[in-house]
């Protein structure tokens, strides 16, 4: 039987790593615009004084291997020798078999590497290889000088592996999809459509052409790839569905926890696709998917850990969460989605609020603080989304999501918020509209009104600028 050669392995290498004869990157990936999470990790990589790996996780598509190029074209900029650095995508047919330690002996006898050289080494998609979290440590530890960056975009199953087997070893990274601020940059409209008011909070001047690049953000925005491309713009469906979801469902997933039946995972996910932002309950989801409860739940694990949806679960009007919760929300990570899954969205769809809600909260995914996030509903009323303090188990603010400017003349439209707030002594509220901002009282309670797609903006952009919400300031973020 046929062998591939230690040459083909070599030639190989050379073709995914012409910087060694060129000193550069390709084109295509030094002009594609940066992640704003590029800075914090790439002085992750640069980092000296701890001896770690650097495990770059997230779902797919979403720019993990191009933030890698980048990091690679700084490495470059910065005099760290091309031929000191390695690329190796561990998904190429060439690599299936090899140990990650017989790579990086390649690497060195290719130009002749000691054990004390200053290496930077990639293996991008690592959940390709078996235990590739036993290898990894072995060779942070043989290697000390060398820096690992791994990737991966099986989220949770990568963080999983890295804790019980990294554990002080490895760094993780998570990269999840465009909020509504980086699309924004990407399509160069930041500077046009936002601006900031003498209190630093994020205003807009035109809010009509604000909310028309917020609904193309809903349709495809989440995705890198989608924000450049017409052809995946005019046919999203084709590319989220088949490049993204069903790569996810049908291939990912079934392979990390032995699936049977990935016909009745794919009907779920549809089923809670189609849901996001709407509270349902496992008997629900049983019924109208056909799956038995006890196999939802397992199924809800397993999405969350591919990064495809998040859980968020119920409080009381008093914020006590249900020792028994049969109801939950669930959304998606990105709308784009269900756009992909569904059809694209208008102003004035069926579907718009919900999206509203889904994106407004895909925000979160950039924040630790996201497992702080509930939603609120008794008897008489609910809210949106409750940010609740784990320490004192008291909420800290609450914000009522809406695409519509009613309730800003009709306080009966917001008498749950408003009962929330008296209830648990909040003084300050925010209601998300269409177009209008204004703030008022009412029943004692300072409820501010923003456009749906300036919260959104105003999220994202506060997260990734490392700031965080302070109690009872909704709006405005400030450094912690």
């Amino acid at each position: 039987m046929l062998q591939i050669s230690q040459k083909e392995i070599q030639d190989r290498l050379h073709f995914d790593n012409p910087w060694w004869e060129t000193s550069s990157i390709e084109k295509r990936y030094k002009d594609f615009p940066r992640r704003f999470y590029f800075k914090s990790f790439h002085e992750l990589i640069i980092e000296k004084s701890i001896n770690r790996a650097v495990v770059l996780m997230g779902p797919r598509r979403v720019g993990k291997t191009v933030m890698v190029y980048h990091s690679i074209n700084d490495l470059l900029k910065e005099g760290i020798l091309a031929s000191n650095i390695l690329y190796v995508s561990l998904e190429t047919p060439i690599y299936t078999g090899l140990s990650l330690e017989k790579i990086v002996n390649l690497f060195k006898s290719e130009f002749n590497h000691d054990r004390d050289s200053e290496l930077f080494i990639v293996f991008d998609e690592i959940q390709y290889l078996a235990g590739w979290e036993v290898h990894l440590k072995s060779l942070v530890d043989s290697y000390p000088t060398y820096k690992y960056i791994a990737t991966g975009s099986a989220a949770a199953a990568l963080k999983l592996k890295s804790k019980e087997s990294g554990a002080g070893r490895f760094t993780d990274f998570l990269l999840p999809p465009l909020t509504f601020a980086e699309y924004l940059s990407f399509i160069k409209k930041a500077n046009d459509l936002i601006i900031i008011d003498h209190s630093s909070n994020y205003k807009t001047p035109d809010i009509n052409k604000l909310n028309k690049e917020f609904i193309n953000y809903l349709n495809y925005g989440g995705y890198p790839e989608a924000v450049f491309s017409t052809l995946i713009q005019e046919d999203s469906s084709r590319y989220i569905k088949s490049d993204i979801i069903d790569k996810v469902l049908l291939r990912d997933l079934p392979s990390l926890y032995g699936i049977n039946d990935v016909q009745e995972l794919n009907k779920l996910f549809t089923t809670i696709a189609y849901n996001t932002g709407n509270e349902i309950s496992l008997e629900a989801l049983s019924k109208s998917s056909g799956v038995s409860k006890n196999t939802i739940k397992k199924y809800i694990e397993y999405l969350e850990a591919a990064f495809l949806i998040k859980i968020v679960n119920r409080i009381d009007i008093t914020s006590k969460k249900f020792k028994r919760a049969t109801s939950f929300k669930v959304y998606l990570s990105n709308p784009s989605m269900r756009a992909a899954l569904f059809g694209p969205i208008t102003s004035d769809h069926e579907f718009m609020g919900a999206q509203t809600e889904t994106a407004i909260f895909s925000q979160w995914f950039h924040s630790k603080s996201i497992d702080n996030l509930h939603y609120a509903r008794w008897k008489h009323g609910e809210v949106d989304i409750v940010f609740l303090d784990e320490v004192m188990m008291k909420p800290d603010w609450c914000v009522e999501v809406k695409w519509s400017d009613l309730a800003c003349s009709d306080s009966r439209r917001i008498k749950g918020l408003i009962a929330f707030s008296k209830k648990n002594n909040l003084t300050n509220t925010l209601v998300t509209t269409k177009t209008i901002s204004q703030e008022r009282i009412i029943d004692d309670i300072t409820v501010k009104f923003q456009p749906s797609s300036v919260y959104a903006y105003t999220i994202g952009a506060n997260i990734l600028g490392k700031k965080y919400f302070k109690t009872g300031d909704i709006g405005h973020l400030t450094e912690r």
